[in-house]
């Protein structure tokens, strides 16, 4: 008897349908092809197991099953339930009616209990686009999939719970997640505050124009003088996740297996409202700090299985990198790319895989070795070979891709000792989300969100400086040898800068002019380039 089934394998972080075809004939033996790799080979001994300590008895058989497409390599124990299902029903012990209407996914463990796997949200909405009625899952993942609406997600315990409920011996609840709630409930972190910071207006402003356009910012300043404690708070007035935006990011989490379980249905979870559905969609913006020992592959993805790596983690979110000089050169170097294209491109032998990496890279480092290089307050110890050798660790490709780059000095003590609290980070955030709604009305129609992600086009479409802002970047330009590329990023923060102008003075209308005084600004912000750090 020929059965087929189906599930699905992660591919970046897409899915692609898998069918398995269960042929079972008389005799006793067991074939399995279409590049199974050897968890999924391993998975005959634990469906074998999981099968008889459920007392239920499976006839010897001569199984057969292919996994197509026969040229996609398939992974991991996600699919134990799946050939269950199809050896059972290829001997009759499932009905067959459903199978065609699922898609099915899980773990066995030996004694028949489901475990959770990874990639199911990008599994479900591959149900979804092909038409499949459902998912059938473990329960700790139904979470996960329910937040894609539009179909059925059953979260069962066990096997015989599946066979029931294919059976129609079981009826079952499916499991729903109220999306919108999630995000109206849970989009800013409340721990950390803006507020908490003393001084530092400039920088203040810098980071508040960098989280308003979506610009990459670098931070350079003696140890102590704050930059960790601001890159930290960077989250918290940054706008809240379109529901888009939050199924794209926790699709990377999810076949990274870094979404952390759900409480189970049969905890109470079916209505959605339960503590716990938190882990099932993730709606606050990443912040993601890897050490600087990190290793190329592990920043940007890749390794003999391709996974997303710490620039795809912090997709629609922040990279920050603290102590900037510290990583080695080769991992910064492959920031480039992800940097200027948005997205990273794994190559393997028979395998290239896409992952997103929209990401606001923030930086922090010291001035120079001993990090008290134009500190007034302590003398610089450094030789200028030695400040010229720690700065040239950065090098001039990427320092250009950071649209702000600016100085912080360290606190003094009437700062730190004041009573006041510094503006709060509901207070800025309210100024950044009307500067981004400006920008989602301009980029409208199109798949842009932000100022940073314009082209070359639309800089020149929307970054018009006028006579006196025309003469200005003239004069900078020739004076500090800037880029091409520093050019158009000028004009993006200045663009930025003229959104906030207009948050403050709404009666002003948005054009497309921008004017001496933002031009200026923005050009304070490239302080690298018109620096000599190694002097």
């Amino acid at each position: 008897m020929l059965i087929n089934t189906y599930s699905a394998a992660s591919v970046g972080i897409d899915a692609v349908i898998v069918t398995v075809e269960v042929h079972a004939t008389p005799g006793y033996d067991f074939t399995m092809v279409g590049l199974p790799d050897v968890a999924v080979k391993e998975g005959h001994e634990r469906i074998l197991s999981a099968i008889q300590i459920s007392g239920i008895r499976l006839p010897q058989r001569q199984y057969t099953i292919n996994m197509s497409p026969a040229d996609l390599k398939k992974e991991g124990a996600a699919f134990d339930l799946t050939l269950a299902i199809g050896q059972l029903a290829a001997t009759e012990i499932v009905h067959s009616r459903l199978l065609s209407q699922y898609l099915i996914l899980g773990e066995l463990s030996l004694d028949g209990h489901l475990r959770p796997v990874h990639g199911c949200l990008p599994i479900a909405l591959a149900a979804k686009n092909n038409g499949f009625k459902g998912v059938i899952l473990p329960a700790e993942n139904a979470n996960e999939a329910a937040v894609v609406d539009g179909i059925e997600v059953y979260g069962f315990e066990h096997l015989t719970d599946v066979i029931a409920f294919l059976n129609s011996e079981q009826p079952a609840t499916p499991v729903h997640v109220d999306v919108n709630e999630l995000l109206s409930t849970m989009a800013f972190p409340t721990d950390i505050d803006f507020a908490d910071v003393r001084g530092q207006q400039e920088v203040r402003r810098a980071i508040e124009i960098a989280a308003a356009g979506g610009h990459n910012i670098i931070m350079i300043g003696p140890p102590g003088a704050g930059k960790s404690m601001m890159a930290k708070r960077i989250p918290t007035i940054l706008p809240p996740m379109t529901l888009s935006e939050a199924l794209e990011t926790t699709k990377i989490y999810s076949v990274s297996g870094k979404l952390r379980k759900t409480p189970s249905p049969s905890a109470g979870m079916q209505t959605g409202t339960s503590a716990g559905l938190q882990n099932s969609l993730i709606v606050q913006r990443p912040f993601r700090a890897p050490h600087h020992t990190i290793t190329d592959v592990t920043l940007v993805g890749g390794g003999n299985n391709p996974h997303p790596g710490e620039v795809s983690l912090a997709h629609n979110g922040v990279l920050f990198l603290d102590e900037l000089a510290e990583f080695k050169r080769t991992a910064l170097e492959v920031l480039r790319q992800p940097l200027e294209d948005g997205h990273i491109t794994v190559a393997r032998n028979k395998l290239s895989v896409d992952y997103p990496a929209h990401f606001m890279l923030v930086a922090a480092m010291n001035p120079c070795p001993c990090g008290h290089y134009g500190d007034v307050k302590h003398p610089c110890t450094c030789t200028p070979a030695q400040r010229h050798r720690y700065m040239s660790r950065i090098s001039g490709p990427l320092l250009d891709r950071i649209d702000i780059q600016c100085h912080i000095d360290a606190v003094d003590y009437e700062a730190l000792r004041q009573k006041a609290d510094g503006e709060a980070s509901a207070a800025i955030r309210e100024r950044v989300i009307k500067a981004r709604a400006i920008q989602t009305a301009r980029f409208r129609g199109t798949s842009i969100h932000c100022n940073a992600q314009m082209p070359p086009k639309m800089v020149r479409q929307y970054c018009q400086p006028n006579a006196e802002a025309e003469q200005q970047l003239r004069m900078a330009m020739n004076l500090y040898g800037l880029s091409a590329r520093a050019y158009d990023r000028i004009l993006k923060v200045a663009r930025t800068i003229a959104d906030l102008d207009a948050v403050v003075h709404p009666e002003q209308p948005v054009s497309n002019i921008l004017t001496a005084g933002q031009l200026l600004q923005a050009i304070q912000f490239r302080q690298l380039d018109r620096s000599d750090w190694g002097e």
